[in-house]
Formats: C-alpha cells, sequence, structure tokens
C-alpha cells in the first residue's frame, strides 16, 4: 500500500465518521449529513448534488480497495453507495429528479459509475440504478435544447444555459458512447464560452428579460474539469482534436489558476458551500487526464504534478479533531483538511466553527485522486 492509499483511506474514515448517516435512523439508509455537528434540522437543507459526488467519492474507494487487495473494504464501500443512491430517491420525495439539469446530470453520472465500476450489490439496487438513470436521462433530455445554439440549460426556468448543466451531460454522452452529441456540447462550450486569451471557460449565457442574451463572466475551476474530462474521454475515443484541446487547456490551468505555495502549485478554491466542492471536481478529471494514454507525455505529467501538489497541500495543512466517544470507534479522533489547499487546516476550520461535508468531500476526493496515480 503506498502512502496516498493510506491517506486516501484515512480521508474517507474521516468523513464517513463526521458525516454519514442513515437516514431518519432506517435500516439499510445511508446519506451524508452536510455539516458537523449538524446545525440544520433534519429536513433543512441536504444538498443533492453533494451526496452525487459521496458517491462518486465511495466508488473511488471501492476501486482503490480492490486494487490494494481488501475485499471487505471494497464491498463496505460499494454496499454505502449503493444505499446512498437508493437514500436520495427517499429523501428526495420519492424521485431522483428536481429542477436543475446540473444536480441531476452529476447524479447521473455518479450513478453510471457505480453500475460500470462500483459492481453490483444485489437485485434491488440494480433495480434503482435502471430506474434513477431512466428518469434522469429523460428529463435532462428536456434541458438540452438547440436554443442559444445548443448546451444545456441550468434549471427548469430555461433562461440560463451554462457549463455547469453542458459540462456533466457532456461528459455522460462520451461515457456511454453517444460522442456526436457529447461532442457538439462541447463545441458549443467553446463557441459560446471560451476565452482565448486564457484558454479558461466561463460560466454561461443568461437569457434576459428583453430576450437579449448575457454572457457570464465568472470563470470557476469545476467548468474547467468537466470540460477536461470529456476531452480525455473523446480523445480516448478515437477524435484526436480533443487530445490537442485538452493539452492547450491542462497547460491555462497551469497558467492561469494556480499559486505558487510552500514550492508546490495550489489551484484556485471558491471559498465553502457548493464552492468547497469545485476545485475537486477539477482534480477528479485532471487525474484522469493524467492517467490517460491518449494525450501526450507532457499534459499527462503536468496533470499529475497539480494532483500531487493539491494532495500533499491538503495533507501537510490537515488537523486532527478529537470525536465524543459514540463517533470515535475505532479511532478517537479524526482527520479534517482546509477547503483550500494554500491554506492550512488550524487557519480555515477554527474551533467552533462547523465542519462542511463539500470541503472535507473535496479533500477525500483529491487524495483519491492522488492514489489513482502509478508511482
Amino acid at each position: 500500500m503506498t502512502q496516498w492509499d493510506e491517506r486516501a483511506r484515512e480521508a474517507a474514515e474521516s468523513v464517513r465518521r463526521l458525516f454519514g448517516r442513515r437516514l431518519l435512523g432506517m435500516p439499510l439508509t445511508h446519506l451524508a449529513r452536510v455539516d458537523h455537528p449538524v446545525r440544520r434540522p433534519i429536513f433543512g437543507p441536504w444538498n443533492y448534488w453533494w451526496q452525487a459526488h459521496y458517491i462518486d467519492a465511495l466508488v473511488d474507494e471501492v476501486l482503490r480497495e480492490q486494487t490494494q487487495g481488501d475485499p471487505a473494504r471494497a464491498r463496505s464501500a460499494r454496499r454505502l453507495a449503493h444505499r446512498t443512491l437508493v437514500s436520495i430517491g427517499m429523501r428526495n420525495a420519492g424521485r431522483f429528479t428536481n429542477s436543475y439539469y446540473d444536480d441531476m446530470a452529476w447524479l447521473l453520472l455518479a450513478a453510471h459509475r457505480l453500475e460500470t465500476q462500483g459492481g453490483s450489490a444485489g437485485p434491488l439496487p440494480r433495480a434503482t440504478r435502471a430506474h434513477a438513470g431512466r428518469a434522469l436521462r429523460s428529463t435532462i433530455e428536456r434541458g438540452e435544447t438547440p436554443d442559444l445554439g445548443g448546451g444545456v440549460f441550468w434549471n427548469t426556468a430555461h433562461d440560463f444555459k451554462n457549463l455547469p448543466a453542458t459540462g456533466p451531460v457532456a461528459l455522460f454522452r462520451a461515457r456511454v458512447g453517444d460522442l456526436d452529441r457529447a461532442q457538439a456540447l462541447v463545441d458549443w462550450a467553446y463557441a459560446h464560452l471560451h476565452d482565448p486569451t486564457t484558454g479558461m471557460f466561463r460560466d454561461g449565457i443568461e437569457i434576459q428579460p428583453d430576450g437579449g442574451t448575457r454572457l457570464t463572466p465568472h470563470v470557476f475551476t469545476y467548468n474547467q474539469g468537466t470540460v477536461l474530462g470529456t476531452l480525455t474521454e473523446l480523445a480516448s475515443r478515437g477524435r484526436p482534436d480533443s487530445a490537442h484541446r485538452a493539452a492547450d487547456l491542462v497547460d491555462a490551468l497551469r497558467t492561469h489558476l494556480t499559486t505558487q505555495t510552500a514550492g508546490r502549485l495550489a489551484l484556485r478554491t471558491h471559498g465553502d458551500g457548493d464552492g468547497g466542492l469545485f476545485t475537486g471536481i477539477l482534480v477528479r478529471y485532471l487525474a484522469l487526464a493524467a492517467r490517460s494514454p491518449d494525450l501526450d507525455s507532457p499534459t499527462r505529467a503536468t496533470a499529475a504534478q497539480l494532483v500531487r501538489d493539491n494532495a500533499h497541500l491538503l495533507w501537510d495543512g490537515r488537523q486532527s479533531l478529537s470525536l465524543p466517544k459514540a463517533l470515535s470507534m475505532p479511532f478517537g479522533h479524526v482527520t479534517v483538511f482546509s477547503p483550500d489547499p494554500a491554506r492550512p487546516a488550524s487557519e480555515t476550520q477554527p474551533p467552533g466553527i462547523p465542519l462542511e461535508l463539500s470541503s472535507q468531500l473535496q479533500a477525500w476526493t483529491i487524495l483519491e485522486a492522488a492514489a489513482s496515480l502509478p508511482e
């Protein structure tokens, strides 16, 4: 077992111990609470799309533990991933869909990855995955329209097409072999949201009340990540232009979204709340690029450096948190990570301030990404 395997395992156990619970105490259910200690009522905000990334992290764990030859740990993570998917439908009033196409696209990606890489957990979870996939795919289709030249609407109001929705839908299309539609979504992003000066992608295009449009220029790390992930998938399926685009994007990320910190390249982050997950998503797809034999060696090396540098910074800046006895078995503490690799957890997570699932899940995702790279 490498040091990154050990570190990813510690992050996984810490996140579960802090946030993982049964839904209303019901057997065979599992969800991640959004904060620790809990400060919101049980039917307060629960952040549907964070749960999708929780499933993705559990699938990462399944794959890592299988590689390390620990089938018992792999089975445990697989079981929790399936229970989380079932519990999302229960918590979401008996359905898997909502009003946001980006939320649904993240869950569709996670459910598909659980289906294809996570392994089976019996006929009931298999039926649930199939039902979730059908419901999500048919609903997301309604947001993928020719308005504004293509792309995917953000929500059912259909007044904002953006990359947070278009990116994960494009990635899903590429993964299921719907290459022309994936290519069309990526081409739309390049035509409408790509900044040729920096190589970065802006957020989206709003439809104004008078029928005009407005570009929202924000640059978010996770948007770059889903484009990179889609380009990497397309390159693996014989589309060489995608490899060239991926190389340019990785170079742009290094140039425009990093700062030197303790001799390493720290990626930009986006604070707390939803933003606490954004850079973890980017790093997930940087690791995919780093492992891809279809990208050139310099691109793979740069992507791997960004993954490892941010994993190192998070690990070096970690702190230990003591837990009440009821939560402490088998250890009396958990490891807590900063939402910003450039700053230690002692600065960003002071005592008395609740921890958010998003930032701790981001750190877990980054450590799993580092563990997925060859030594």
